[in-house]
């Protein structure tokens, strides 16, 4: 369990990111097309887990705007969009911005995700959603960076996570 907070206020996540160095948990997460997707539809790229509430939010809507940037100069690499939206609304945001170098990636079929990345929000209004993380993983889908930002209302530090994927 790790400890964030939303304006001050502290919440609880039921786990830990995974582990640098550790191979990443599989995944069953939605896209905009409305089908599965998992680890192994993106096998030998790396990839970038851009975790958070909503994109309806300033910071969730500025986090993937930055990974959509930066995507260009990684083709090799997925920046995965991932959040509690519905896949009709990523879709709508992700066209009307002109984000079409990211994947925008739903938890509408179920939160497993959440729980294996521990990034389930147990506590306080957001209950039920994902807390704000950034989760890097190699070509052969191991650890290579992961940040859970402690305020949910912070950025992440994309510096990190795009130095990583050097």
């Amino acid at each position: 369990m790790a400890t964030i907070t939303l304006k001050g206020n502290e919440f609880h996540t039921n786990g830990s990111l995974p582990k640098v160095g550790g191979k990443a948990p599989e995944f069953r997460l939605v896209s905009k097309e409305l089908e599965d997707k998992s680890l192994k539809d993106f096998t030998g790229k790396k990839k970038v887990l851009n975790i958070f509430p909503s994109m309806d939010t300033p910071v969730c809507a500025s986090s993937t705007r930055t990974f959509n940037e930066h995507a260009s100069a990684h083709p090799d690499t997925v920046m995965l969009m991932v959040s509690a939206d519905l896949p009709f609304a990523m879709s709508r945001f992700c066209s009307a911005e002109g984000l079409d170098n990211v994947v925008p990636l739903a938890l509408m079929r179920d939160k497993q995700f959440a729980s294996d990345y521990g990034v389930l929000i147990e506590d306080g209004p957001l209950a039920g959603i994902t807390a704000r993380a950034v989760v890097v993983l190699d070509e052969n889908d191991k650890v290579i960076h992961a940040e859970l930002v402690s305020e949910i209302g912070d950025e992440p530090d994309y510096e990190a996570a795009l130095k990583a994927l050097a």
